[in-house]
């Protein structure tokens, strides 16, 4: 059983390896063939590099790597623990070394002229990259690291650390390719976001609902009947009547949120329902949260 359980291990290990490989190459990719030839910039590190590439002509794969080494070494204690650390470092190396074999393949014109192009798939394939290297439980380097640090040091939170990392490389791009290709760079830095979440946590949004009833449970029992939905029952108590009142919460899809408003109004039409939004939900009922 242990040598079982130790395989699994193991196993689960090259896996994650192996998904910050194929990350890291859909990221070089992006970059060889539509970010260097339109003049995109995207965040971080690798941003700083294409624009010290722009003026200097030096390796932008070798730059990013130079780059992330003092980065690297000063949030280690940031990168949440040994594991995490070491996926980040083989993503930085792995991402490095495919930027600057990929010129060996790709045409240095890339594959479309036309900037509209290049900045939807160019970010689209970015952000498909970033998902894919999370997933494997790493990061990117560059203002992954730094947004660690400034948050650490300075108490900024993680989105205005990168916010700010990120607007600066986008600055370097305005002055080095033009306010034009810098506002470009936005929105394709904002379809690469978009991209990697929905790699990261799924494209499904699910529905939590919080129901106040005064028949808690003759509405759970019916939400359980005929939705065949868990719930979960928990205390609370009216802050103007200070009376018991308890609190019903389930997860549900997108497709039943009608289903719900009918089943909770036909038992209790004064209830009191609040439906929210969920980017991902495991456990009995949608994915498993146990790896097989």
């Amino acid at each position: 059983m242990q040598n079982l359980k130790g395989f699994s291990i193991r196993w689960s290990t090259i896996r994650d390896y192996f998904v910050i490989l194929v990350g890291s190459l859909v990221q070089a990719l992006a970059l060889r063939l539509f970010l260097v030839p339109a003049n995109l910039v995207s965040g971080g590190v690798s941003g700083a590099a294409q624009v010290i590439n722009f003026y200097t002509g030096w390796a932008i794969g070798l730059m990013v790597l130079i780059g992330n080494v003092p980065l690297f070494i000063l949030g280690w204690r940031y990168l949440g623990g040994v594991r995490f650390a070491l996926r980040t470092a083989f993503a930085i190396v792995v991402f490095s070394v495919l930027t600057d074999a990929l010129t060996w393949f790709v045409p240095p014109e890339g594959v479309v002229d036309d900037l509209v192009l290049d900045t939807l798939y160019g970010g689209l394939m970015l952000g498909v990259g970033l998902g894919l290297v999370y997933r494997g439980q790493g990061t990117s380097g560059g203002s992954d690291i730094l947004g660690r640090i400034l948050n650490h040091r300075l108490g900024m939170s993680i989105s205005q650390a990168y916010i700010v990392t990120d607007a600066a490389v986008i600055l370097l791009a305005g002055v080095a390719f033009g306010w034009k290709l810098a506002l470009y760079a936005l929105v394709m830095t904002y379809v690469s976001g978009i991209a990697a979440e929905m790699v990261l946590e799924g494209s499904q949004v699910f529905r939590t609902a919080l129901i106040i009833t005064n028949h808690p449970t003759e509405v759970a029992q019916a939400i359980m009947t005929s939705m065949e939905r868990g719930l979960t029952i928990i205390p609370g108590t009216g802050a103007y009547t200070g009376q018991a009142r308890p609190v019903l919460y389930c997860v549900i899809t997108r497709a039943e949120v009608s289903q719900l408003k009918a089943v909770v109004r036909e038992h209790d039409p004064r209830a009191f329902m609040v439906i929210g939004s969920a980017h991902e939900a495991m456990g009995e009922g949608f994915r498993p949260l146990a790896e097989n």
